[in-house]
């Protein structure tokens, strides 16, 4: 039903940092980027499951593990 884009996205690491914000109340999660400075979340896409989180990472190319915020 979506596609996922075949090319990578690119991100400035020193202005913003991958996290994965997660709802207390019901658990949903969603993959972002918290700006370094003002600590702003800007949503990128809805985590479902372990394929959303993998293709979050491999769109961006993040390696290793997200933090995640509450």
């Amino acid at each position: 039903m979506f596609r996922h884009r075949a090319h990578s996205e690119t991100y400035d690491p020193s202005a913003c940092t991958p996290v994965i914000r997660a709802s207390i109340c019901n658990g949903e999660r969603t993959a972002g980027f918290r700006d370094n400075k003002s600590g702003a979340f800007h949503e990128i896409m809805l985590i479902r499951d372990e394929a959303d989180l993998k293709a979050f990472k491999r769109l961006y190319s993040i390696e290793g593990d997200i933090a995640t915020i509450y």
